[in-house]
C-alpha cells in the first residue's frame, strides 16, 4: 500500500499540470493514477492514415493566456508549434460564412442580410424584454429568432441535448450581445465588427497531434505515473482501483468524472446520488480521408439532418496531412451508413453539459470534497467546459495556493 502526500486521478491536461507545478517546486511525493495506458485524457493524438488525429475531438491551444503558453513551451518548444488566425466557418443551407455567424452576415444575399437584420434589431436584449428563464427562450432574446433558428437552436441540440430546455442559462452570460449597429456597420462595410471569438489565434504542432505536449509533460513526471489503472472508490485519505490496489493520499486531486466513482466514503447519501444528475455527452470522433475545398479549420454544421455538429479539417492546420475527422454526439451516430468503415474513437465522457441543477450540486460536491482534501480540477473534477489552457491555468492556480 503506497503513500503520498498528492494522489492525482488522470493523467489529461489537469493533472498533468499539477503534477509538474508540484515538480517544479520540489515535491516529489506524488502519483499520478490513469486508467487508459497512455496519458492526455481528451487531449491525446492517435496516428490516423500517416498523420495525427487527436481523437477527443479538435483541441487547439489559445494564444490569450501567455503563462500557460510559456509553461506549456517549455514541455513542446515554441518553435516546434505553427501559429493560425482562426478561420471557422458555419456551412448553413443557403451558403457558407464566417464565424460568429452576427458578425458574417454580410457574406449573405442582400435580402438575406435584410431578414437577419430585421431579426436582430427585434431581439429582446435590444428591445428592452425581461430576461427568460428558459434556454430555448433566451437563445432568441439574445440573438433574434433566424440567428436561432438558423444556427443556435440546431447546432447545441446536435451538439448537447436533444431536450435545450433541459440546460441551463447561467452559463450564456459570456455570449457578447449582439449589436444591431455593430452587425449594420459590417452589413454596409463587408467586414466583420464586435467581439472575436475564442481561439481568434491559436498554436497547434508542428509535427504532432495536440496530443505531443501532454505526452511529454506525462515524460517529465514519468516514474510517478501509473498507467492501466482506474480509480473506483475514494475512502478515508484513500483511493481503490477496480485492480484491488489501494493508495494512501493526504490530499486528492480527482480530474475524473465524479459519476465514475462507485463509492466516497463519508459522503452523505443524499448528495452521492445527486451525482446522477450531472449529464454529459458522448462524442464519436471519425475520421474521412478526403480533403475539402475549403481554407477553414473547422466547419460547424447545424443541419439536424446530418449527423455530425462540427468538421475539423486536418489538412489546414496539421502540416503533410490528409483528410478530416467529424465530430458527432454517440446518439446521432446511427444515421451514418453501417458500412463506414474509417477510422472511428467514442469519448464516453466529452463534454460536461451545464444542466438546470448543476451548479447547486457542484457547489455542494466541491464544498464537501475540500472539508475532506479532496479537490475536483478541471473539466471533469469541476464538471465544466473548459478548454484546455482553461483547465492548465487553473491547474496552475491550484498548485501555487496547496504546495
Amino acid at each position: 500500500m503506497e503513500k503520498v502526500k498528492y494522489l492525482i486521478l488522470g493523467a489529461g491536461p489537469a493533472g498533468l499540470t499539477f503534477a509538474n507545478m508540484l515538480k517544479r517546486k520540489g515535491e516529489e511525493s506524488f502519483l499520478i493514477l490513469e486508467k487508459e495506458k497512455e496519458a492526455g485524457g481528451l487531449c491525446r493524438s492517435a496516428e490516423v492514415d500517416g498523420s495525427p488525429l487527436d481523437i477527443g475531438g479538435g483541441h487547439f491551444l489559445d494564444v490569450r493566456r501567455p503563462k500557460v503558453c510559456e509553461f506549456l513551451f517549455d514541455f513542446l518548444p515554441k518553435e516546434e508549434w505553427a501559429l493560425f488566425r482562426r478561420d471557422s466557418r458555419i456551412c448553413l443551407q443557403s451558403a457558407v460564412v464566417g464565424h460568429p455567424l452576427e458578425a458574417n452576415i454580410w457574406q449573405f444575399p442582400l435580402e438575406e442580410q435584410v431578414e437577419y437584420l430585421s431579426s436582430i434589431a427585434k431581439a429582446g436584449c435590444n428591445s428592452g424584454e425581461p430576461v427568460p428563464e428558459r434556454f430555448v427562450e433566451w437563445i432568441v432574446w439574445k440573438l433574434g429568432q433566424k440567428i436561432a433558428d438558423d444556427y443556435m437552436l440546431p447546432y447545441n441540440q446536435k451538439m448537447f441535448a436533444d431536450e435545450l430546455d433541459t440546460l441551463g442559462i447561467y452559463w450564456l452570460d459570456k455570449l457578447p450581445d449582439v449589436s444591431f449597429e455593430d452587425t449594420l456597420r459590417s452589413c454596409l462595410a463587408r467586414k466583420p465588427f464586435g467581439s472575436q471569438p475564442g481561439h481568434a489565434s491559436f498554436y497547434y504542432p508542428k509535427k504532432y497531434g495536440y496530443g505531443e505536449v501532454w505526452k511529454r509533460m506525462a515524460e517529465a513526471v514519468a516514474p510517478k505515473v501509473v498507467y492501466g489503472c482506474e480509480a473506483e472508490e475514494i475512502c478515508t485519505k484513500a483511493v481503490k482501483t477496480k485492480g484491488g490496489q489501494t493508495f494512501m493520499a493526504d490530499k486528492i486531486i480527482t480530474t475524473i468524472p465524479w459519476a465514475s466513482f462507485s463509492k466516497i466514503e463519508g459522503m452523505p447519501k443524499e448528495l452521492f446520488l445527486s451525482i446522477k444528475d450531472l449529464k454529459s455527452s458522448a462524442v464519436e470522433i471519425r475520421y474521412v480521408p478526403e480533403n475539402l475545398d475549403t481554407q477553414a479549420h473547422w466547419l460547424y454544421v447545424p443541419d439536424l439532418k446530418i449527423p455530425y455538429h462540427r468538421i475539423l479539417v486536418r489538412h489546414n492546420f496539421c502540416r503533410e496531412s490528409r483528410g478530416h475527422w467529424l465530430e458527432t454526439r454517440a446518439e446521432r451516430t446511427t444515421m451514418f451508413s453501417p458500412e463506414d468503415e474509417n477510422y472511428r474513437y467514442l469519448n464516453a465522457y466529452a463534454y460536461p453539459l451545464n444542466t438546470m441543477g448543476k451548479p447547486k450540486i457542484m457547489e455542494k460536491l466541491l464544498a464537501f470534497g475540500r472539508e475532506n482534501q479532496i479537490y475536483g480540477l478541471g473539466r471533469w473534477g469541476e464538471h465544466s467546459h473548459y478548454n484546455s489552457d482553461v483547465v492548465v491555468e487553473r491547474a496552475m492556480e491550484l498548485a501555487e495556493k496547496m504546495a
